[in-house]
């Protein structure tokens, strides 16, 4: 199975979570990405994510092999959604197992930011004033 998908719908991540568990793994990190009723002080609404869907996750795919061997870690996913979003929706998964607490965070960290600039995925963000705005995630705060 893929590390790396593109989702259509909302996704649970108890079944994600349980395939990174491993014997030898004595540490799990992950990240939830969520959307917020703001951006750049402005009131939103929602969004859509919109993906080149094979570019996207071959890309993801690359993402997370160069995270398995620069990082010290067992395993690594990542789901990102596409479509329609509300306020709070999740976005975006990420799930790194390790046999230590500092290579698990390091790699979701990593894994999360380079998903960001390098996967081709554009936001299409609603504001309560009715207009909307594309942004693609790398022009996103990585803070």
């Amino acid at each position: 199975m893929a590390r790396f998908a593109i989702a259509d719908a909302a996704f649970d991540i108890a079944p994600l979570r349980e395939r990174l568990l491993r014997a030898e793994a004595g540490a799990y990190a992950s990240f939830e990405g969520w959307v917020r009723n703001h951006n750049e002080g402005r009131a939103a609404t929602g969004l859509r994510y919109e993906a080149y869907r094979a570019l996207a996750e071959a890309e993801g795919e690359r993402i997370i092999d160069e995270a398995l061997e620069r990082f010290a870690i067992a395993d690594a996913a990542c789901v990102h959604r596409i479509g329609e979003l509300a306020v709070g929706d999740l976005a975006v998964w990420v799930g790194v197992s390790a046999g230590h607490r500092g290579a698990a965070f390091t790699a979701c960290r990593w894994i999360i930011d380079e998903v960001k600039s390098r996967v081709p995925i554009w936001k299409h963000e609603r504001y309560v004033e009715g207009d909307a705005q594309w942004l693609h995630p790398q022009q996103q705060d990585l803070q």
